[in-house]
């Protein structure tokens, strides 16, 4: 499940070098506390055992679900976005954080995560959410760029989608070992 709506200031637009100090406090942001949509409060009780990332914006999404997680770890935290030095042009945040993550995903990882290390990392995250899910129903408050990238491997490992419900704040996908 990706986390609730984060809690961030309206910001005007800014420049890429700005897009570092944005980035910090993203990564420090909690989220709204308004109420989780009923969709998920209904995955949430089914699971036997809560896994978070280990940032804010995760773990007050579990409060606001009235859960306390079992494990948390960084090993789920979001792919970090990488910035520049540029103080021109200025654009909207999301639109710097698309352009990021695109040339991200391109190789440019200037003092942050590569793509291929955080792929390593959602191996291990896929490895640990399997190796976990033999207690029962696990639910990941996560984010949703490591969400899909941990989704690649479950696949990949015979895991199947039961269910999706797109990729906006509070979505979530299901999956079942194909073996059960």
């Amino acid at each position: 499940m990706r986390h609730g709506q984060p809690k961030m200031a309206a910001r005007e637009r800014i420049s890429m070098f700005e897009m570092k100090d944005w980035i910090e406090q993203y990564n420090r942001s909690e989220i709204i506390r308004h109420p989780a949509p009923d969709a998920s409060q209904q995955l949430a009780a089914a699971a036997t055992l809560v896994v978070s990332s280990s940032a804010p914006r995760a773990l007050t999404s579990v409060e606001v679900l009235g859960l306390k997680p079992a494990v948390v770890d960084a090993l789920f935290c979001e792919a970090q976005l990488p910035y520049g030095r540029w103080r021109l042009p200025r654009l909207s945040p999301f639109t710097w954080a698309f352009i990021f993550r695109v040339l991200w995903l391109c190789g440019y990882s200037r003092n942050i995560e590569s793509a291929g290390a955080a792929r390593l990392r959602a191996n291990t995250a896929a490895q640990r959410l399997q190796s976990l899910a033999g207690e029962g129903p696990v639910l990941l408050l996560g984010h949703g760029v490591m969400n899909r990238m941990i989704a690649k491997h479950l696949l990949a490992d015979g895991w199947t989608r039961q269910q999706h419900n797109g990729s906006q704040y509070w979505s979530a996908t299901v999956y079942q070992y194909a073996g059960v």
